[in-house]
């Protein structure tokens, strides 16, 4: 079978793996506070340009949207999110188990709009009866979005703009920033989302290491005693030291963005591929994530020689399938898979 499912299939890079092999037998001390942990955080820091950004590291990424979605939002606050937002539709209700409320506004391309964001502001607040319902205290969004589209820095200066006018804060998931980072489509950088967003995340288990996310909030922004709240919500690693060393790779030598190339060149390859197999695209995006249309025949026969994610139905009984390509795609399997169509 040919892997095209998801872009977290395989393990970690040997990059990654070296440095938790070279460190293995070194007694560290617990829950994130050995100097690996420290000095991933410092080259983070350094590669936001925000040298008083709070670094933490957690286990996983819904695990960190539920954390720091909890953290930032009083009890009566829900999130904003794209009716496609990831929290809203892939993460098993983690956010509303919280007791906060996802609070959707229709997307466009996968994203969200200011414009259409500030009107479901004002409308809000323009209801007598607003202190009956849930205050929309948070926006989130992805970068790429869960259609593997792209914010432009001018849209999240619009978004920001929002966020300050109505005072409140603005979160970035980054599961596949790497991928969002290396697209030759983005003029986005960690740099603008230090300035931008209140707190945001770099996505390791997507883009080359065996777990973890990094949470960055810039201008010491952090909620007070986070690292308590990620505790209680059984994120926190007894032995930080594996996400913290996975981190100190990643972000050494410009290995996190190199790698990220890698899914962006191949995804390329496999568009141009489709494209001349006469294959219709379901959304344009310039990412790792494709998303093609089939007819059921065409799905079940790929299906027999290929694991690929069914995305949705469309009403004449075709289906959207995602393809997602990884750091570690290699041309090989895209050629073989662009031979089996």
């Amino acid at each position: 079978m040919l892997s095209f499912e998801c872009d977290y299939a395989e393990g970690a890079h040997e990059a990654v793996l070296q440095h938790l092999l070279e460190t293995n037998l070194e007694q560290l001390p617990g829950y994130g506070q050995d100097r690996y942990c420290d000095a991933a955080k410092e080259k983070i820091r350094a590669a936001c340009a925000c040298p008083d950004a709070d670094v933490f590291f957690i286990s996983g990424g819904t695990q960190t949207n539920q954390i720091v979605i909890d953290a930032m939002l009083r009890p009566h606050e829900g999130v904003i999110a794209a009716d496609t937002g990831h929290i809203n539709g892939h993460e098993a209700g983690a956010v509303e188990a919280t007791g906060h409320k996802v609070l959707t506004i229709p997307h466009r391309n996968g994203k969200l709009d200011a414009g259409d964001v500030r009107d479901y502001l004002q409308t809000f607040y323009a209801n007598d009866s607003y202190w009956h319902m849930v205050f929309p205290g948070m926006i989130y969004l992805s970068h790429p979005s869960e259609y593997g589209t792209l914010y432009s820095r001018a849209e999240l200066e619009a978004l920001s703009a929002v966020c300050r006018e109505f005072h409140i804060p603005l979160f970035l998931d980054g599961a596949r920033l790497g991928y969002a980072l290396a697209s030759p489509g983005n003029d986005v950088t960690l740099q603008d989302l230090a300035a931008l967003c209140d707190a945001f995340y770099i996505g390791g288990t997507k883009v080359g290491a065996l777990c973890g996310e990094a949470v960055v909030f810039p201008r010491h922004g952090a909620p007070e005693h986070f690292a308590t709240l990620i505790k209680r919500r059984g994120a926190l690693l007894a032995k930080g030291r594996l996400l913290g060393l996975q981190f100190d790779a990643l972000f050494t030598d410009d290995l996190y963005l190199r790698i990220s190339r890698n899914a962006i060149a191949m995804a390329q390859r496999l568009r141009e591929g489709l494209r001349s197999k006469g294959y219709p695209l379901y959304m344009e995006n310039p990412t790792n994530q494709i998303f093609v249309i089939l007819d059921e025949a065409q799905r079940r026969r790929l299906a027999q020689q290929v694991s690929f994610s069914f995305w949705e139905p469309l009403p004449d009984g075709r289906s959207v399938v995602r393809f997602a390509t990884s750091w570690a795609t290699t041309a090989e399997n895209v050629d073989a898979l662009i031979a089996l169509l």
